[in-house]
């Protein structure tokens, strides 16, 4: 969560483009993407080149040499955002326009690749050298309070948890998220993060291995796959098994993660996140995930989304596969069909849905709970409270956990009652000490353990026959049991004289008051 300090920062920015000419949202959050990408890129190439050293394995730097850029060449060098960030205005927004932005829309040489098919329509609008050294100058000056931010969170990390997520922190996640907030549309065409800290206690429950194949049908800004790479590079033996192994490797940064989405500038911020996060060709797609645009089947190990909850679709533009399963038009529920469809027997998934997909009473809604229930192996429900997608939308919502067997397998099924995440429920988000996910962690990756829990405890087992017995509802309000504390009153004559007395009070009192007055 972006702290205070950072927000001014970033309102400041925002309003030097107000100030500079630029007013439409959207484009402001198209122009800081390309210059963050710009900066990143930089620090990332320093990164990889230190990590393939340390690792023993070669490496080319992208900046290496001369580069060809329209006819002119130039030092490949001299495009570091390091080298150029303290130039003169004049020759800062020459560089750019000539030589940087020109060199990061041809970045690579695949011309089918997802960066270069969104790229290609990228402009560069910062319209003076002023607002460019201006806008430059805050970028670094907020990355610069960031860092200072996550130094002193790792010192007050008081345990492995807060730890784990203070050095994982995503710049560029934090930034996005608060950026899309400035967006009126922000919570209505879906255009908004997933909590980070939400994300990554879904990665973890799912635990991806360098196995899986991993997709993101609803990608937006690549967060979940992001996380998902992070995950296993944060593991030693698991980065140990894809960066040593040539094809594990090349298979990490192109075919492993798969991501679509509908709106192009979503798309280009998705690669070019994916891209500073060392995925060199992510397979980030236009593409109707909903439609016969989307023809994956028995594809993916592992499916990890928050899909748009934009209410009803056309039949028209729904695929036929889709609705053989669940004939609806909530996109809610065509998205688990379509998550179905996309995993191959034996993958796995973790989605986020609206409350309503939990206890909908219509055809469509318990046929898709039945297919998660009967059909193949559901594993958890995870309650989050409403307040999680705050500021963006209040909607209550769950985690669904489920495996594609396409033979059943569900036997019991774990209950969750998230009522903390680690922040305040209200708008402002601000950091709280309640934190329900290291438990729903741990207790995950032992249910073993869960067995002998009770109804009125956080989380707890169901029988899959009585979920079949309540029409296959999984809302946990129908299974958790409520524990009633009994309150002993007074008797009702003792409560009646001690109001008597104090109405005896208030009218003495009164009396003092209105003699008081008549003097």
């Amino acid at each position: 969560m972006i702290n205070g300090e950072i927000k001014n920062k970033v309102d400041a920015l925002w309003d030097s483009f107000a100030a500079g000419g630029l007013t439409n949202p959207l484009e402001v959050i198209e122009q800081i993407t390309y210059l963050m990408f710009i900066r990143e890129l930089d620090e990332a190439d320093n990164i990889q080149q230190k990590e393939n050293m340390m690792l023993g394995l070669p490496y080319t730097s992208i900046f290496a040499g001369e580069k060809n850029i329209g006819g002119q060449t130039i030092e490949g060098k001299e495009l570091k955002w390091s080298v150029f960030h303290d130039l003169p205005a004049d020759k800062m927004f020459i560089l750019m326009n000539r030589f940087v932005f020109p060199f990061i829309k041809n970045l690579y040489d695949d011309k089918d690749s997802a960066y270069s098919k969104y790229m290609t329509d990228a402009i560069f609008k910062l319209p003076t050298p002023e607002l460019l050294s201006k806008v430059v100058d805050s970028l670094d000056d907020i990355y610069k309070t960031m860092d200072k931010v996550r130094k002193s969170n790792l010192e007050k990390a008081d345990s492995e948890v807060n730890l784990a997520e203070n050095m994982s922190s995503d710049v560029r996640g934090d930034l996005y998220e608060y950026l899309l907030s400035k967006l009126s549309t922000a919570g209505r065409n879906g255009q908004f993060r997933t909590p980070r800290h939400i994300i990554k206690m879904m990665v973890e429950l799912m635990n991806p291995t360098p196995d899986d194949k991993i997709a993101d049908p609803a990608c937006g800004t690549s967060g979940f796959l992001i996380a998902a790479a992070e995950y296993l590079r944060e593991d030693p033996e698991k980065e140990k098994a894809i960066f040593y192994n040539p094809e594990n490797k090349k298979r990490y940064m192109s075919s492993m993660f798969t991501g679509y989405d509908m709106d192009r500038t979503m798309l280009r911020i998705g690669a070019m996140n994916m891209m500073t996060h060392g995925i060199t060709d992510p397979h980030i797609d236009y593409r109707d995930s909903l439609s016969d645009q989307n023809t994956d089947k028995d594809e993916y190990s592992l499916v990890l989304a928050n899909p748009p909850f934009k209410g009803s679709l056309d039949y028209e533009t729904v695929s036929d596969d889709l609705l053989k399963v669940c004939k609806t038009k909530k996109t809610e529920l065509l998205f688990l069909a379509l998550f179905l469809r996309m995993l191959k027997v034996g993958g796995r998934c973790a989605c986020i849905v609206p409350d309503g997909v939990l206890f909908g009473s219509s055809r469509a809604h318990k046929a898709v709970r039945k297919q998660l229930v009967d059909g193949n192996r559901l594993e958890a429900v995870i309650s989050m409270p409403s307040g999680v997608f705050k500021p963006y939308a209040g909607v209550s919502t769950a985690v669904l956990i489920f495996t594609k067997t396409n033979h059943g397998g569900t036997d019991k099924v774990w209950f969750y009652d998230m009522t903390a995440d680690g922040y305040s429920l209200d708008d402002k988000r601000t950091k709280v000490d309640e934190n329900d996910i290291p438990g729903i962690i741990k207790r995950f990756k032992r249910l073993d353990k869960e067995a002998d829990r009770k109804r009125t405890d956080k989380s707890f087992l169901v029988d899959k026959k009585e979920i079949v017995d309540n029409a296959y509802d999984l809302s946990i309000n129908r299974y958790k049991e409520i524990k009633y504390v009994p309150v002993k009153y007074p008797p009702t004559e003792d409560i009646l004289a001690e109001i008597m007395k104090l109405d005896a009070e208030a009218t003495k009192d009164l009396q003092e008051l209105k003699d008081m007055l008549g003097k």
